[in-house]
C-alpha cells in the first residue's frame, strides 16, 4: 500500500510540475524535466536527510519512469483541460497529502521516532512544490496567505498519534491523508489564514 501511495504521489506532483511549466512556454524536454524534479525532489531531500541509501528512485527506477510518463501524458493532455488553476490546486493538495504520510511511514520504518517522522513528512510534502514554484518563477504556495504547510502538519500529527496509540487501526494513513486534503481545501475555498497577531507584517520594521 505504501508503495502504490508513493506512486500516486509521484504522478500527482509530476502533473503539477507540467501544469506550472506550461504557462512559461517551455519546450517538452524542459517541461518533463520540471515534472520529474517536482515529483522526485521532496523524496530525494527526505532520503538525503535520513541518510537512506540509495535514494528511493535510484533503488527503484520505476519511480523515475512513472514521473516521466506522467509528465509526457500531461504535456499532451493538459492543453485540452479548462480551469487549469483549479486542477493544479487540487492535484497539488492530493500530492502533498500523499507525500507527507508516505514520508512519515518511511521515516518510521527506518527506526526514527515520531517527532522526526512528522518533520520528514512535512519537509517532503512541501519541498517538491517549492522547487516547482521557484523554478517556474511562481510565488511559492507556502508563502501564500492560505494555510499550506499547516494542513500537512496537522495530518502528520494525527497520523503519528493514531499510529502510536492505536497501532491496530489499519486506516491511520487514510485519516492523515484525508485531514490534509480537507483542511487544505477549506483554506482555499474559505480563504482561511492565521490571525494578524500570529503573522509578521514587517510594519514596525518599516516604520523604524
Amino acid at each position: 500500500m505504501v508503495y502504490y501511495l508513493g506512486m500516486l504521489g509521484i504522478v500527482a506532483f509530476s502533473v503539477t510540475g507540467v501544469i506550472a511549466a506550461g504557462k512559461r512556454n517551455m519546450d517538452i524536454f524542459s517541461i518533463v524535466l520540471l515534472g520529474v524534479v517536482t515529483a522526485l525532489g521532496g523524496g530525494t531531500l527526505r532520503d538525503m536527510i535520513l541518510d537512506a541509501r540509495p535514494v528511493f528512485w535510484i533503488a527503484d527506477l520505476t519511480y523515475l519512469w512513472v514521473a516521466i510518463i506522467a509528465a509526457i501524458i500531461t504535456f499532451f493532455c493538459v492543453r485540452h483541460v479548462s480551469r487549469i488553476l483549479k486542477l493544479f490546486i487540487y492535484i497539488d493538495t492530493f500530492g502533498m497529502a500523499l507525500f507527507t504520510i508516505t514520508a512519515m511511514q518511511k521515516a518510521l520504518s527506518l527506526g526514527n521516532n515520531y517527532t522526526v517522522s512528522v518533520l520528514m513528512g512535512l519537509i517532503t510534502g512541501i519541498s517538491g512544490g517549492m522547487l516547482r514554484d521557484v523554478l517556474t518563477g511562481r510565488m511559492p504556495l507556502l508563502l501564500g496567505r492560505e494555510f499550506y504547510a499547516t494542513p500537512a502538519l496537522l495530518g502528520a500529527i494525527l497520523y503519528a498519534l493514531l499510529d502510536r496509540y492505536f497501532p491496530a487501526f489499519s486506516s491511520s494513513w487514510l485519516c492523515g491523508v484525508a485531514t490534509i486534503i480537507i483542511f487544505r481545501l477549506l483554506a482555499i475555498h474559505y480563504n482561511l489564514y492565521y490571525p494578524r497577531w500570529l503573522t509578521y507584517s514587517g510594519d514596525e520594521e518599516a516604520e523604524n
